[in-house]
């Protein structure tokens, strides 16, 4: 099966949630898929943020990150998820903060002039993340369990992609409920 980067997969709204989620059903280690663990997907995504990532004109055209780096981009992608899933249900710890902080630290220490590259540019996004003025916009889609920012006016949105998790709630309510009721 080939895998592509579709609008879908950039639907966090920031480029540090698009990557944080390029984890695949991450709470179920059984069927858990990681998008960075095959290389040629990892070199395929700054590609794909360049089409699709709602910070696309923010950074310039990304690039993928070199081979040292990408232990470094990992470190990184876990660390974003962590403190932000923490943060949108609520529960933030400053240890998850400076786990964060740190691993930000480390990406632009390896990054040197590499200003461009999706390692730089996803640590860039987290701290543009971390200074956002309502952090009640940081959302978990209760069908993905993907990370998301609602930038609704009035803060209603409820997954993170309406024409794919939207639609699959809606469609498996629709049939749960027409399924329940007795026919006549």
């Amino acid at each position: 099966m080939t895998f592509s980067w579709t609008p879908h997969r950039f639907s966090g709204g920031a480029l540090a949630l698009d990557v944080a989620n390029s984890v695949v059903l991450r709470a179920d280690p059984e069927r858990r898929i990681d998008r960075f663990a095959d290389p040629a997907a990892m070199d395929a995504f700054p590609s794909g943020a360049n089409r699709h990532g709602a910070e696309r004109n923010l950074f310039g055209p990304l690039e993928p990150v070199n081979e040292p780096a990408r232990e470094g981009l990992v470190r990184l992608r876990e660390a974003i998820d962590r403190h932000f899933r923490a943060e949108a249900l609520g529960h933030g710890k400053p240890a998850l903060l400076a786990d964060l902080l740190d691993a930000i630290s480390a990406t632009f220490r390896i990054s040197g002039e590499r200003p461009l590259a999706l390692d730089t540019a996803t640590a860039r996004s987290a701290l543009m993340l971390l200074s956002r003025p309502e952090p009640d916009r940081l959302k978990i889609c209760p069908n993905c369990n993907w990370l998301f920012l609602d930038r609704s006016r009035n803060r209603s949105r409820a997954w993170c992609d309406m024409a794919v998790c939207g639609n699959r709630v809606k469609a498996n309510r629709h049939y749960r409920r027409n399924r329940e009721e007795p026919r006549l």
